[in-house]
């Protein structure tokens, strides 16, 4: 079997190599998954709100879903670590909106 070789993300040498910090799939330290019985879809209304922000900006082709994953996977680690689920996509949607001049 050959020895896995890491390349950076899309082929863009400015970019990290992966894996990177939400890349955590089989890594151990991060203690166990709780769920929560009878878990609500979203735990405050912004969250909603986000989800469905991000939706409907996706249907438009303000940005792709690659694009939306990639803004994700570009915050900083400290950020990344620190922010709940749809604090990542809020981050995310803000970013591609400056990006591409929507936001100022």
């Amino acid at each position: 079997m050959s020895k896995l070789r890491w390349r950076p993300a899309l082929g863009n040498a400015s970019l990290r190599a992966m894996p990177s910090t939400h890349d955590v799939g089989g890594a151990s330290g991060f203690g166990p998954i709780v769920r929560e019985v009878d878990e609500p879809p979203f735990h405050h209304e912004w969250e909603a709100r986000v989800f469905a922000l991000n939706r409907r900006l996706l249907q438009l082709g303000f940005y792709n879903l690659d694009e939306f994953r990639l803004a994700v996977e570009r915050m900083p680690s400290e950020a990344y670590l620190a922010s709940s689920y749809y604090e990542k996509w809020f981050i995310a949607v803000e970013r591609l909106l400056r990006e591409k001049g929507v936001l100022e």
